[in-house]
């Protein structure tokens, strides 16, 4: 934690020196001692500190700078830090000054030059205000600041992203805290960088304007495990993941079903203890980053990265998942990130709070959001294209769902279109039942309508099936045929794809069982296929 600040201002260098020196003598232990020999410049440091979110305990400045004496500057850092404590340097000429500063600049105190010995004229006087600055002062957030407003969608795939990334961060809403006294301190000390939202603030003092967030291929569970297992098993294995560890599964907010959890853990909890496991074992993680290409080079297996750099592989797993189906409907796109967000919206949930949200679809990942949302909004509306949610969800969460009395289903829906000018305002549900379409309000709307692969980047090389999920194992097989191009006199490992030592596992392969627990058992197997593959290479 860094430690509170002591500032004190004067253009005469000999006085700024004197005084430095006896305040870093007395106070060095608990305090940072800060100087500047001008005015102007003094303003410039307390914004930068008021940005970095650095305490600062007490101003100091000289009556007779020019430009601007010292009680013009305590005025102006009195809007900057207003509950610092300002004092004065004065001249015997300037006890006047100082006297009428007393009402009119809200000084705590003035000190006469020279002040020596400061054992008598200095030390007492600052200790009592140090004490009693110190009995309301409340150490900031020392982390990252992520400023912005709530219907941003940059705003929500920073704050997604460092969630799901485990990341502590504070979020200032511009819009929601506007008239917080500290928020407009903030907002004045960014000066005209306050307009470029979002807003990243690190606490060295550095900002990211309009920021965005950006060999193992996949960090879900499937990917997590087979890092796990292949690191622990002595393979140098990087893992590359396009968003934060955990894939979709690290996005749900509840899983109860986990074989070892009884009281259930939370998608998010589940991926930090895998990562926490998978660095502990030396996996290299690069994240965020993305796969955009992969090509064969004799017995290297080349991965192409989005930002154009290339890692080279003996052996490739891919476990990159599946990504949430588009809903097609008027106004879906423009209001993406603004009321309208696909998977669980973790960070999302506390903003819906006495509010009215939509889930849309009915297996178990929309379950688990609505029981989640269910803790904060005031209504919940699952709505679902069949009769029942039997088919689809489990029946556990079935039992709760019914048992939950802020929560509705709305059976035979669908979104038939949404509407909001900056943001999600209502939507239009169609009844399949009564082909009418209903207008209803809606503050927020989450949707889990199935899923599809993320392996285009493969297509060149990867053989896959209609709907994009890659073929391994016997499923390459055509009446007992290898693969076009198989090179090798065995048949392809149960995990291994049409091209000798890349893998796939997870939701990504054809004919998996979309479930965690299954993810993970394939990842783990996988590992041994790759040590086969390895040892006849």
């Amino acid at each position: 934690m860094p430690k509170p600040i002591l500032l004190t201002v004067d253009d005469d260098t000999d006085v700024l020196r004197a005084i430095e020196h006896d305040l870093r003598s007395h106070y060095g232990a608990e305090y940072r001692v800060l100087s500047s020999d001008s005015p102007e410049g003094a303003l410039d440091l307390l914004k930068a500190l008021k940005v970095r979110d650095d305490g600062v305990a007490l101003l100091l400045a000289d009556q007779r700078m020019p430009r601007m004496d010292g009680v013009v500057f305590l005025q102006a850092a009195r809007q900057i830090y207003p509950d610092a404590k300002r004092a004065l340097l004065t001249a015997y000429a300037d006890t006047n000054a100082a006297i009428n500063a007393i009402n009119q600049a809200s000084l705590d105190y003035f000190f006469m030059k020279p002040w020596d010995p400061p054992t008598e004229h200095l030390y007492p006087q600052l200790d009592d205000l140090l004490d009693d600055w110190q009995a309301s002062y409340r150490p900031p957030f020392q982390g990252i600041r992520v400023l912005g407003t709530r219907w941003s969608p940059r705003s929500y795939e920073l704050r997604d992203f460092l969630a799901r990334s485990h990341v502590p961060y504070q979020w200032i809403d511009v819009e929601y805290s506007a008239n917080d006294p500290e928020t407009k301190r903030l907002l004045g000390a960014l000066g005209q960088d306050a307009s470029e939202l979002p807003i990243v603030l690190f606490s060295d003092g550095t900002k990211l304007l309009h920021g965005v967030p950006s060999e193992v291929v996949g960090g879900g569970p499937a990917g997590l495990a087979a890092a796990v297992y292949g690191a622990s098993e002595g393979l140098h294995t990087v893992m590359v993941e396009k968003e934060a560890p955990g894939g979709q599964a690290g996005m749900s907010s509840r899983i109860e079903n986990y074989l070892g959890f009884p009281a259930g853990l939370s998608g998010g909890d589940l991926a930090r203890r895998a990562v926490v496991q998978a660095r502990r074992f030396g996996v290299e993680i690069l994240a965020p980053q993305e796969a955009v290409g992969v090509r064969i080079e004799g017995p290297y297996r080349i991965i192409k990265l989005a930002d154009g750099n290339e890692i080279s592989c003996h052996a490739l797993m891919v476990a990159s998942g599946v990504q949430w189906r588009r809903l097609e409907a008027p106004g879906i796109d423009r209001l993406q990130g603004a009321g309208v967000y696909y998977g669980g919206g973790a960070t999302e949930a506390l903003s819906c709070k006495g509010e009215i949200i939509y889930v849309v679809g009915g297996a178990n990942s929309a379950g688990q959001a609505a029981m989640n949302f269910a803790k904060y909004a005031e209504r919940v509306v699952i709505l679902v294209r069949g009769d029942s949610l039997s088919a689809t969800m489990s029946q556990y969460l079935i039992d709760q769902i019914k048992a939950t009395p802020n929560i509705q289903l709305w059976t035979h829906a669908s979104v038939a279109e949404v509407h909001g000018e900056t943001h999600l305002e209502e939507i239009s549900v169609l009844c399949s039942d009564t082909n009418k379409v209903e207008r209803v309000p809606a503050s927020a709307m989450f949707i889990f309508i199935g899923a599809l692969p993320r392996t285009d980047w493969l297509a060149d090389t990867i053989e896959r099936d209609e709907r994009g999920f890659i073929l391994t194992g016997p499923d390459l097989l055509r009446e007992g045929q290898h693969p076009k191009g198989w090179s090798l006199d065995r048949d392809p490992f149960l995990l291994e794809t049409n091209v000798p030592g890349i893998f796939a596992v997870g939701d990504v392969r054809h004919g998996s069982v979309k479930r965690v627990a299954s993810g993970v058992g394939e990842g783990s197997v996988a590992v041994q296929f790759i040590h086969q593959y390895l040892s006849k290479v």
